[in-house]
This record gives structure tokens, sequence and C-alpha cells, in this order.
């Protein structure tokens, strides 16, 4: 099974550097935060450049993540978000990563359910065809704070669009978050898992917000998900794809992630084989 360091795990780093510390910590494969991506290449930077240092550390990306409010709907907002899908996907191809995550965020939340499913099954099928031109898939993110955060929803929509390269990532704060238990995995097609991310924290309290830099600002093992639980149903289901630690923590970002990073690292492999 192999590891993979999630950009914003190390978010005040910069990519080439997430480059040199996924390495030195034994990662096998980036996951690579796409705001980095997108900092460097405006700057001047080469995604030759990037896909080389990434060669030349023995590792692949696995991942980009991600294309952001997919949620759009209106005449405007589709059409910039079919433009930046073109060209996340054409970047994710040029970096040798099979897989971009797609993410919806709360700007549909004031629609119907129906209405809801209708743009997801509609945007994320317009999105698929863009990815079989390049030979990309698209995993799925399920943000608890959102009204689209089910796996329930996740498989009605990749029914529904039918394509092959549509898929979900098993994020276990997002998933602890929408309700959802490790044995409801079990109803999920293996097949359509094309990610994991290996993390942790809370629900909010009474009152609380959802802000993701307070509910998990600890250490993998050191919130309330059933770690466990979790990794031993990713892996009962067969998947074996990468496994992405993925760090929202403001404090952990203060530290030197040289030290951080192989921490994390031994904690994920930790878990990946004995739960």
């Amino acid at each position: 099974m192999r590891t993979a360091l999630h950009g914003i795990t190390s978010f005040h780093s910069n990519l080439l550097t997430d480059i040199r510390l996924a390495h030195e910590a034994g990662f096998d494969d980036m996951e690579i935060f796409y705001p980095k991506l997108a900092r460097y290449l405006s700057c001047g930077g080469a995604i030759d450049t990037v896909r080389g240092m990434v060669r030349d550390a023995g590792m692949g990306v696995s991942h980009v993540s991600a294309l952001d409010h997919i949620e759009r709907h209106d005449a405007t907002g589709r059409a910039a978000l079919m433009e930046e899908a073109v060209k996340i996907t054409r970047e994710a191809h040029d970096l040798g990563a099979g897989t971009v995550m797609v993410l919806p965020r709360q700007g549909a939340d004031y629609l119907s359910e129906p209405e809801i499913m209708d743009v997801m099954v509609q945007n994320i099928a317009s999105i698929a065809a863009i990815g079989a031109d390049w030979g990309v898939r698209y995993m799925i993110e399920l943000p608890a704070f959102t009204r689209f955060r089910t796996l329930t929803q996740a498989k009605e929509v990749i029914a529904r669009v039918g394509a092959p390269n549509v898929g979900v990532v098993v994020d276990f704060w997002h998933f602890h978050g929408s309700g959802a238990v490790p044995a409801d995995l079990d109803s999920l097609d293996p097949a359509r898992i094309f990610g994991v991310h290996f993390c942790d924290g809370r629900l909010p309290r009474p009152g609380e917000a959802w802000d993701e830099t307070v509910l998990r600002d600890c250490m993998p093992g050191e919130g309330e998900i059933d770690l466990p639980g979790w990794c031993d149903a990713v892996r009962r289901s067969g998947y074996v794809g990468p496994w992405s630690v993925e760090l929202i923590s403001p404090a952990l970002w203060e530290c030197d992630p040289a030290f951080l990073l192989p921490r994390l690292q031994g904690v994920l492999r930790d878990h990946m084989t004995t739960g």
C-alpha cells in the first residue's frame, strides 16, 4: 500500500519544498494541493519541472486537489467552472496524475435536494466528459458541512452520470461528520473508491461553526474518529490505491515540517497495516 502527502498538510510550505520533504519523510506519492501548483505556475514555474522533481525523488503524483466549487450552476459560474475543469485536467494529465478531486461547497445549498442532485449530475457529467479525453478520473469530496454530503447521494450521482471515471474519496473526517460509519463502505463498489484521506478531528459542539481549522486541529489519533474502524473498512473494501494524510491544523502547521511529516507518515503506515 502506498502513502501520499496531501499538500495542505504542509500548508505553509511551497510546492517544490513539499516534494523534497515528502521524499525525505518516506512518502510514495504526492496529492498536490492545487493552490500551491497554481501559485507556482503563476510565478513562472513549469509543469515539467514539477514532474521531473517528483520522478527524480522516486515518487508519483497520485491526485491533484481540487477543482473547487463544482456546485456552480448559473450560466456565468458554470462556464467558469468548465474552463477551470479543462485547465486542471490538462495540468493533472501533464503531471502524470490520474485523478483530480472535485469539491462542492455551499453555493447550491439553498436549492431543494432534487435540484441539488440535478446540478451535481449535470456538472459532474460535463467534467467527466472532459477527463475522458485526457484519461483523467475525478473523485468527489463530500463536505460534511454542505447538503451534498452523503455516500448515498454520491452513489446516486455516479449511477446517473454513468461514467467510469467518476468515484469518491473516502475522507474519514467528512464521512464521520456526515453521520457515516465504517460499515457503510461495504455498500460501495470498491472500483469507485479513487482515494483515501486519512485524518482526524471532531464534530462541532452545539452552536459551534463548521470551521475545519478548529474541528480538525489535532494529530491523527487525537480526535474522536474511529480511525481503526475506518482503516479496516478501507482494507476490507479491496482498495489498493494511495492513502493520503491530510492535516488541517493551524497549530501543527507551525511545526517544522521536516520533523512533522515523518511523524505523520509513521502514524499513517501504522494505521494502514494494523488499523
